[in-house]
């Protein structure tokens, strides 16, 4: 299979963790290389990741680092908790980005009502500038949805949402799941899927349609079991996909070919 969206600058240690990202912190202490992550997730079967950008500097970092590696490709978006950095000069270089043959989204963006770093209305902007250089690009828009389910798929039926859309790690209920389908939208499923108490996802992964179902790590963030309160790692995605694989009632190896086809529906040919 492959991972749908992690963070290798994280992971690397390229990022300057902040005092309120012990993740980032622990990741930055545990730091290797691009070609080590690579090649421990190639040996857990995990055959190629898509890295994404949260930030401009970060951005430009997962585009470079998937020009020079085989089987890494990347996303470039401002994330919604940056939205206040979305500004026209900035949004001409990520569409810029997001024309390169190895950049296969743009995101994650969206709307984070969690935190409060960035005005709501800073988000949408930057969220709907988002959706508008995903249709001029062609590439997918993967979304970054944090207790903002309804207004992230009011903003996506009014602006009219380009070929592919991607909630990256889900975090809806089955309704929303629903939703998605109805509407066409990959769902990616990350660690917390894993989770003992979070019964309402794995519902919704139930109900969420196979040929639209992704899979993803968000490394280093979100570990599955057993390995929760530890930086993430690309590696650990089969222990996503094997939970994923015994909700919906199917083996590993018939999930992972849907995942895999889906992949290139939604990214494009490796």
């Amino acid at each position: 299979m492959f991972d749908s969206h992690c963070h290798l600058d994280i992971m690397v240690g390229n990022r300057q963790a902040s005092s309120g990202d012990p993740v980032a912190q622990a990741a930055q202490a545990a730091a290797a290389t691009v070609e080590s992550i690579v090649a421990d997730a190639q040996a857990a079967g995990v055959a190629r990741l898509v890295t994404i950008g949260y930030d401009l500097p970060s951005s430009r970092w997962n585009a470079d680092v998937a020009e020079v590696h085989r089987d890494v490709y990347a996303g470039v978006a401002i994330h919604p908790n940056e939205a206040f950095a979305a500004t026209p000069a900035v949004l001409t270089e990520i569409e810029e980005l997001a024309r390169l043959p190895k950049v296969r989204a743009v995101g994650e963006t969206g709307l984070d009502y969690y935190r409060d770093w960035a005005s709501k209305d800073d988000q949408h902007a930057s969220f709907r500038a988002h959706i508008e250089i995903a249709k001029r690009t062609g590439k997918a828009l993967v979304i970054h949805d944090r207790d903002a389910h309804d207004d992230v798929l009011a903003v996506l039926k009014a602006e009219q949402p380009p070929e592919v859309v991607i909630f990256h790690s889900y975090s809806g209920d089955a309704d929303m799941a629903r939703q998605c389908a109805e509407a066409g939208y990959f769902m990616s499923f990350s660690g917390p899927v894993t989770y003992k108490n979070a019964g309402s996802l794995r519902e919704a992964a139930a109900v969420a349609p196979l040929e639209l179902i992704l899979v993803e790590t968000d490394s280093p963030y979100l570990p599955p079991v057993p390995y929760r309160g530890k930086p993430n790692t690309p590696a650990y995605l089969p222990l996503i996909a094997s939970c994923l694989a015994e909700v919906k009632g199917i083996s590993v190896e018939v999930l992972g070919e849907a995942v895999n086809t889906n992949g290139i529906t939604a990214f494009g040919s490796w």
